[in-house]
């Protein structure tokens, strides 16, 4: 799966918890969110900054927030198959909430490779 495959697939399956997600799959959607993070703070931060802190900068600040709300539930969704295709439950991405670990834990577990067959969470991703 390339990069476009991969951000297509992930908006169309945007608030989708089952199922399993490939290597690639997951991680060319996080190169996306470095992507969209850099721009989304250039217009939405850096711009009004620039420009002096001005207040008619709201509504793209709103934007920004809307924009992230729709990501962050992509990318909670594609977090959750990734789990699942190394037959662990999507709810370890609750890990994140333990300082300094639990993210370092959730890292191994996403770039390990998945289960070769069928696991309780279906076929294996493509």
């Amino acid at each position: 799966m390339g990069f476009g495959q991969a951000i297509s697939y992930n908006f169309s399956n945007l608030g989708n918890f089952e199922g399993r997600a490939s290597r690639p799959e997951f991680w060319w959607w996080v190169l996306f969110l470095w992507l969209i993070n850099l721009v989304v703070n250039v217009f939405t931060g850096g711009l009004g900054a620039i420009l002096g802190g001005s207040t008619e900068f709201g509504v793209l600040t709103f934007i920004g927030y809307i924009i992230w709300i729709i990501i962050i539930l992509a990318t909670i969704a594609v977090g959750a198959r990734r789990l699942h295709d190394s037959g662990r439950s999507g709810w370890l991405q609750l890990l994140w909430l333990l300082p300094c670990i639990g993210p370092i834990i959730l890292i191994i577990f996403w770039a390990q490779q998945g289960n070769q067959g069928d696991n309780k969470y279906g076929a294996p991703a493509s």
